[in-house]
């Protein structure tokens, strides 16, 4: 098990082409291709070429990024980076500058007071549907 504030450093003149597993954080200066999974938080400085999937606690872009990014917490896309891909996450951050090009998905789990994690708009969308459908105004939730 990484110690806490351990960070893996993948050298700005190395390449690397495959899975990239982290028990703590992850720092590329260099280029990855493939699959990265980290326990901590995955940071992609200037000099970065990433094309891969990340899973991560946080990610912040800073190079150029191309793929999927799932993390739980925040995404930060800092001036002069590049994401060209989807990004799930509870936060998104694009600093002016910065350049996103897909889809974010803001994924903030179950909200409080919403049985199943089902929101107010969706409840209101299946009571439309199933008024629709002559159905009374009763929704499982």
């Amino acid at each position: 098990m990484a110690e806490e504030g351990e960070v893996t450093i993948v050298g700005a003149g190395a390449r690397l082409e495959g899975n990239v597993v982290s028990a703590g954080s992850l720092r590329i200066d260099g280029n990855v291709k493939g699959q990265i999974n980290a326990d901590g938080d995955v940071t992609l400085s200037p000099q970065s070429q990433v094309e891969a999937d990340i899973r991560a606690q946080n990610v912040s872009v800073a190079g150029r990024f191309k793929g999927a990014i799932v993390v739980k917490g925040k995404a930060h896309l800092a001036r002069g980076g590049r994401i060209e891909g989807n990004v799930t996450s509870k936060a998104l951050v694009v600093e002016e500058g910065g350049v996103f090009h897909g889809q974010s998905i803001m994924d903030a789990g179950p909200q409080p007071g919403s049985p199943g994690g089902q929101t107010a708009t969706q409840a209101a969308s299946q009571a439309a549907a199933a008024k629709q459908e002559g159905k009374p105004d009763q929704v499982k939730v």
